[in-house]
């Protein structure tokens, strides 16, 4: 693994002698787009504010872009929290100006870069906040978080609230910095967003990491669906199918066997059963979350 831009060893955390966090270890690596995933209530929001040193933890260890204490480094992060709130009565430019200089950019500096950055995404600069839709306020929330050009982007639920193309056109501002050279770490509930943009996802469920690592190693703990269409509707064929198969939509569906495809492919063939389709699908990262949290994520709410 590359180097890494936090660690996490063992954070504990507990809110009116109730355990919230117990035992949170976390590596992210530089320039990775990194996902905490888990249900409403898990524990994603206090685990990224015992990160940016928001809060304390009563237990174990942390560093953020090589610092112990990560509050000697917040010049050098972005960090979009889930409660939103822009000031009303600025313009998108000065709000995005303001945002900058609380990471210490010039004034003057934060507001040419917020009507550049405001032109790319089609985005008025001289109006207020109140006037514009909650998607684009929270897009222009957004442009301030990044607007410093910080190492480190943390974004708390940021696709909460945008309708598709917002989100959509959020995804392509989180490559963008990726590519940039940012480290991105998001938390999110909506395992498609992770699916599509992580590297590495955390898994956090009661306040513990289930799973960390590589979306491909979290959904190889399940194994590959076929799906088998074939001419003949019934024959010997059928006795080679394994016992988990079952029809659907004119198809028959079943774990891939232990033993590979091959063995299934041959006895087919030899029992004429005249393939028509056969794919092999793996599990998907929301499949290898039920089965790893035991439990079906929420779904976004429609706006």
């Amino acid at each position: 693994m590359r180097d890494l831009a936090i660690t996490a060893t063992g954070l504990t955390k507990t809110f009116g002698g109730m355990a919230a966090i117990s035992g949170i270890d976390l590596a992210v690596p530089a320039g990775s787009i990194y996902g905490i995933l888990g249900p409403n209530g898990a524990g994603k929001t206090t685990t990224l504010r015992m990160l940016l040193g928001i809060i304390d933890p009563d237990g174990g260890e942390r560093c953020l872009l090589g610092a112990a204490d990560p509050l000697a480094v917040a010049p050098l992060v972005g960090y979009l929290p889930e409660e939103r709130g822009l000031y009303p009565g600025m313009t998108a430019r000065e709000a995005i100006a303001f945002m900058g200089a609380l990471r210490g950019l010039p004034l003057a500096e934060g507001r040419r870069r917020a009507v550049a950055l405001l032109a790319e995404h089609s985005l008025p600069a001289d109006r207020a906040i109140r006037t514009l839709s909650k998607g684009m306020a929270q897009l222009v929330q957004l442009l301030g978080t990044i607007v410093h050009h910080p190492r480190l982007i943390v974004l708390d639920e940021p696709f909460s609230g945008l309708d598709a193309i917002n989100q959509q056109r959020l995804e392509g501002l989180i490559r963008a910095q990726a590519a940039a050279g940012a480290t991105i770490l998001f938390s999110t509930h909506v395992i498609a967003h992770a699916e599509r943009l992580c590297e590495r996802i955390a898994i956090i469920a009661g306040g513990q990491v289930r799973f960390e690592g590589e979306i491909d190693e979290a959904r190889g703990r399940l194994p590959s669906r076929v799906r088998l269409a074939t001419r003949a509707a019934d024959g010997p064929w059928r006795a080679a199918l394994p016992a988990d198969a079952v029809q659907r939509e004119g198809a028959w569906e079943f774990q891939l066997p232990q033993e590979g495809i091959e063995p299934l492919l041959a006895a087919l063939i030899a029992a004429r059963a005249g393939i028509e389709t056969l794919a092999i699908e793996p599990p998907s990262l929301h499949e290898a979350f039920v089965a790893i949290v035991g439990a079906e994520p929420e779904a976004e709410p429609t706006t």
